[in-house]
């Protein structure tokens, strides 16, 4: 039984040589374009589970794929790319990509961010109001948080950082995103400000703040709220 559809958009021959027999064997159905046109056609048309889309396509960049399916579609989006500056990530998820990994890159982790992505777009129309994790439990209909059992007594952003991560858990979340997002859009630059909320909270619902299982951070892009412990 298939575990869903992906769509691959990759220019480079070798990478869909490798995909296609890769995620087959993983239980995928895999149908593959070339080009930004090609992508969106078949997004269309073939009604693919979720798109593994590269930025450096020959007639168009892979972020405009993903703002012109923004406007029309919800469908999973897992950037797979060369590009590494933090720039690039950062506007692909901002644009509305679910995920971002460099090549060179291994198997493995590509498959568990196309199943965590999955797992997202099937919560999507009925989002979980109770998440629990390491020991933390977050109720969003009660506005309860609470670690064993004890209550957590978070301050109004600390509360609206946290259910913003949790709204979106498994899922990088931008800098400029969480700080638009809880503080407004005339602190969208003010990292350091985020870094100081996100230690305070930390320091309330980790086991150990030193090193974090909850949230955790992606370097230079922005923190994710870990839902799955290895």
């Amino acid at each position: 039984m298939s575990q869903g559809r992906i769509l691959v958009v990759d220019d480079e021959p070798q990478i869909q040589r490798f995909l296609k027999p890769a995620l087959t064997a993983a239980g995928y159905e895999v149908i593959e374009a070339g080009t930004g046109a090609d992508a969106l056609k078949a997004v269309a048309t073939l009604a693919p589970d979720l798109i593994i889309l590269d930025l450096g396509l020959p007639d168009m960049d892979g972020k405009e794929v993903i703002a012109n399916l923004r406007g029309w579609s919800d469908l999973p989006i897992v950037i797979l790319s060369a590009r590494d500056r933090e720039s690039e990530k950062i506007a692909a998820l901002d644009l509305g990509a679910d995920d971002y990994v460099e090549k060179p890159f291994g198997i493995g982790e590509l498959t568990a961010r196309i199943r965590n992505a999955l797992r997202h777009r099937g919560k999507s129309d009925a989002a979980p109001t109770v998440i629990t994790i390491d020991g933390l439990t977050i109720d969003m209909v009660r506005r309860l948080v609470s670690r064993q059992d004890e209550p957590v007594r978070l301050t109004p952003k600390e509360y609206d950082l946290l259910t913003l991560l949790a709204r979106h858990a498994g899922r990088v979340v931008t800098h400029k995103t969480l700080l638009t997002s809880v503080w407004g859009p005339a602190h969208g630059e003010d990292l350091h400000y985020l870094r100081v909320f996100i230690g305070q909270l930390r320091q309330k619902i980790e086991q150990d703040p030193t090193q974090p299982k909850i949230v955790r951070t992606e370097p230079g892009v922005g923190y994710r709220l870990v839902t799955e412990q290895a």
